[in-house]
């Protein structure tokens, strides 16, 4: 299995070498030559296996120049009872009218992100063994507020590694921001940006892709890569719990092998949507992609009109890891349906850098509404639909699990389909305390983080995970912020200290 790049199509590398480098020197995005199949048998196979089985199953078909030890090393000590809370990995809830939530949190940041960065340190240390052997992988990531907590746990004082975290100063919740300033690990940097998410991901794109910086850290034999899901060691993990959840509710009966099921996922990124539409490539069955947005729908005008556009208003919202107007895996999907057209994908990419803007032709634009239901809505319904199923089904959602939800809501009144849906939760409720109190009721007032979180529990009988309780009494690390123009500066001074 090769690897092209969306900007350069005669590029040809391993997966080894495409995790290892994040970014294409052109400022593309590693995807696989072809995307591989899974039989119906295969699939079959998979329902008796653990999730770890299922993992090896999905990864051998993607990096085949990691030996089946390697593998086997890498799926082992990522998915564990150490690293997370359930040895399901991931938890399927079962709600009313065939929905699905698929719970992507029970790992050690309480985030989805959790089920990719608990394996990239090993993805990529065993590829820098086998394309870079000896020089040190700086990691640089931004963040929106969950990536990158779980990237510093992921990455703390792993060998041959470090780690530089950059968020928007104003734009995380405050238990993602005590989550990374109170991170530990002495190979670990934690920097906030007065800005939004888009300049963060804009200021470390603009880092890998400057030869000076690169050339000044390679005579100190230091190498950049990336921890975002720009990185294909970050996008592969995630096709697995689609591939896995499939199965799963196949062994439980909820559904026969064969039978369809829509997918509705929260994104401002666009990985985990993209995740979801590699496994239908690969054979799951999978009748509607639902992409959901919050007040920042671009993503969702995209898909609707084959207009993208980034010139509109910035919204801060109850769901900050949304908050995007910059989508770098939509990229990936579009080199996809123009049948790896890479020149169109340098038109398209680089009037989005000029003027924020492109459209995308006829072809893609019926492909989009043929795979791809879009839809958003706003804090005050995210907040409603909190309300509503807590009253409804007793079950606690957080502030992005809403959006989905809200959006499946209005796509199944639009249309009427009662496929069983799979919706993906991409945090703990607790992450977004203030939020989620006051969607059921509560006045959070001046309150503080732990007090807030304490009136929570009681009022709804849930409890918070213990990874984000024992942050209460964590020493703060990391002050402070920087303008966007000196993100650089930052790292080279962590990295050259």
């Amino acid at each position: 299995m090769n690897y092209a790049s969306t900007r350069n199509s005669s590029l040809k590398t391993t997966s080894a070498h495409a995790i290892v480098k994040g970014l294409s020197d052109e400022g593309g995005l590693f995807v696989p030559e072809e995307i591989p199949a899974l039989s119906k048998d295969e699939i079959l196979g998979l329902c008796g296996m653990s999730y770890v089985d299922r993992a090896y199953a999905v990864f051998a078909k993607y990096m085949t120049d990691f030996t089946p030890e390697e593998l086997r090393h890498c799926v082992e000590s990522a998915y564990n009872d150490k690293n997370f809370d359930s040895s399901n990995i991931a938890e399927i809830a079962k709600l009313k009218d065939k929905k699905y939530i698929l719970e992507l949190w029970h790992g050690p940041t309480c985030a989805f992100k959790d089920m990719a960065l608990q394996i990239l340190p090993y993805l990529l240390t065993t590829s820098a063994k086998k394309t870079v052997d000896g020089k040190q992988i700086a990691i640089l990531v931004a963040t929106s507020g969950d990536t990158g907590k779980a990237a510093l746990e992921g990455f703390k004082d792993v060998a041959g590694t470090s780690i530089s975290v950059f968020y928007p100063e104003d734009g995380v919740s405050p238990m993602q921001k005590r989550q990374m300033t109170t991170q530990e690990g002495g190979n670990v940097n934690v920097c906030a940006v007065k800005g939004n998410f888009d300049d963060c991901q804009n200021g470390v794109k603009a880092i890998f892709t400057d030869n000076g910086i690169a050339d000044r850290l390679a005579k100190n034999n230091v190498l950049l890569s990336s921890a975002n899901s720009i990185n294909w060691g970050r996008l592969a993990p995630q096709i697995i719990y689609y591939v896995s959840t499939y199965a799963q509710l196949v062994k439980d009966k909820e559904i026969e092998y064969g039978d369809k099921v829509n997918i509705v996922v929260p994104t401002g990124n666009f990985g985990n949507i993209l995740a979801a539409y590699y496994a239908k490539l690969m054979g799951i069955p999978v009748n509607k992609l639902i992409c959901a947005s919050n007040s920042n729908n671009v993503l969702t005008d995209f898909i609707n009109t084959g207009v993208y556009d980034r010139n509109r208003k910035f919204y801060t919202t109850v769901s900050p890891s949304m908050d995007i107007l910059i989508s770098s895996n939509l990229e990936r999907l579009l080199y996809h349906l123009t049948g790896r057209n890479d020149k169109l994908i340098n038109d398209w990419f680089g009037k989005l850098k000029e003027s924020g803007r492109y459209e995308v032709n006829d072809d893609v634009k019926k492909q989009l509404s043929e795979l791809f239901f879009a839809g958003c809505c706003s804090d005050e319904e995210t907040r409603a639909q909190i309300h509503k199923t807590f009253n409804d089904e007793h079950y606690l959602l957080d502030t992005h699990s809403a959006v989905a939800v809200k959006v499946y809501e209005d796509y199944k009144a639009k249309t009427g389909d009662n496929t069983p849906t799979i919706i993906a939760s991409t945090a703990n409720p607790y992450k977004f305390g203030r939020a989620v109190f006051e969607a059921v009721g509560g006045s959070a007032g001046d309150m503080d983080e732990f007090e807030l979180i304490e009136k929570l529990e009681q009022a709804t009988s849930t409890k918070m995970p213990a990874p984000l309780a024992a942050t209460k009494n964590k020493a703060v690390r990391f002050t402070g912020s920087v303008e966007k123009q000196e993100m650089s500066r930052v790292v080279l001074d962590f990295l050259e200290k």
